[in-house]
C-alpha cells in the first residue's frame, strides 16, 4: 500500500516551499490539487512534471474512490490546495479521512501557513489562539459567531473577502469592541500589507479593499475583580437606613460597582447583626 502526502504549498511567494515538498512532489505518482492550473505554475517554476488531478470543493468526494483505489494499487499521491496547507479552510480533510478508515498512511509534509504567517507578525499574544476560518457571509450570521467569541482570551484569526471587509471590521468592533487588531493583506505577496492598530481605526484604513485579508484580533482581556471596600459598605449602609429594601439596594450597587450579588447581600445581612 502507498502512502498520502499532505504537502504545503507556498501562500505567495513560490520559494516558501520545502526541500521536502519539492521531492515529493517529484517522487509521487499522482498530485491531487484544488486547482490544477495553479498547481502547474508552481510545478513549471521547479520544472516537476508529476501528472496532475482535480480534487476541490465541487468533486472532493466523488473522487474519494479514486483516489483511495490509486492508492490501494497504483502509487503515492500528494495532495495540495491552491496555496498552504491543504484541510485547513481548502479541501483535504475528507480525503485524509477516507484514506485513515482503509488504512492508508498519511504523511504530513510541514510548510507555509498563512494562519501562522499572520499571527506570527501581529504583535499579539501567540502562546494560544483560536481559528475561526471564514466568518459567514450575512450580517446577522457574523454577528451571532462573533457573539460567541466574545469571551474567547486567546488571540483571534479569521479569513475575509476584500468586498466584506469593511462591513465585517463594523460589525467586530460593535460585538467585540475596541481590541487591537492586524489586519493582513496579501502576505508573502507583492503588495503585502499590515495594519496593527485599534479596531476602531482599521476600517478607516482600508477605503477600497484589494487581495486575500487575514484579521488576527486581541482576545478578551481579563478583567481587575471588583473589591468590596469601606466606600461600598458606606453607601450599602446609608442606603438601608433610608428604608431602601435588600431587593432595590443590591441590583442597583452590583450594576455600578460590578460586584457579584451575592457578596453584596452578605454584607447587607451583616449590618443587619
Amino acid at each position: 500500500m502507498f502512502a498520502l502526502y499532505v504537502v504545503a504549498t507556498p501562500i505567495g511567494n513560490l520559494e516558501d516551499i520545502s526541500l521536502r515538498g519539492l521531492r515529493v512532489l517529484r517522487s509521487v505518482k499522482l498530485i491531487a490539487a484544488e486547482d490544477t492550473r495553479k498547481t502547474k505554475r508552481l510545478l513549471d517554476n521547479y520544472d516537476i512534471r508529476t501528472p496532475l488531478t482535480s480534487y476541490h470543493e465541487h468533486n472532493k468526494f466523488s473522487k474519494l474512490e479514486y483516489l483511495t483505489h490509486f492508492l490501494a494499487g497504483t502509487g503515492d499521491v500528494a495532495l495540495v490546495s491552491d496555496a498552504g496547507t491543504p484541510g485547513v479552510s481548502d479541501p483535504g480533510h475528507e480525503l485524509v479521512v477516507a484514506a485513515d478508515k482503509v488504512g492508508i498512511p498519511i504523511i504530513p509534509i510541514p510548510g507555509a501557513s498563512v494562519v501562522i504567517t499572520a499571527l506570527s507578525v501581529s504583535a499579539l499574544p501567540t502562546d494560544r489562539f483560536t481559528y475561526v476560518g471564514f466568518l459567514p457571509r450575512t450580517a446577522g450570521e457574523r454577528r451571532r459567531m462573533l457573539d460567541t467569541l466574545r469571551d474567547d482570551r486567546g488571540t483571534l484569526v479569521m479569513f475575509e473577502a476584500p468586498h466584506r471587509l469593511r462591513a465585517t471590521l463594523r460589525d467586530v468592533l460593535s460585538v467585540l469592541g475596541d481590541r487591537k487588531i492586524a489586519v493582513c493583506r496579501e502576505m508573502t505577496k507583492i503588495h503585502e500589507e499590515v495594519f496593527r492598530g485599534r479596531m476602531a481605526d482599521a476600517a478607516g484604513h482600508f477605503t477600497e479593499p484589494k487581495g486575500e485579508f487575514t484579521l488576527v484580533i486581541e482576545g478578551q482581556q481579563a478583567t481587575e475583580k471588583p473589591e468590596l471596600t469601606a466606600d461600598i459598605e458606606h453607601r450599602l449602609g446609608k442606603m438601608r437606613e433610608r428604608g431602601v429594601s435588600a431587593k432595590e439596594a443590591i441590583p442597583q450597587l452590583s450594576k455600578e460597582t460590578g460586584l457579584a450579588r451575592r457578596e453584596l447581600y452578605r454584607a447587607w445581612v451583616d449590618m443587619g447583626r
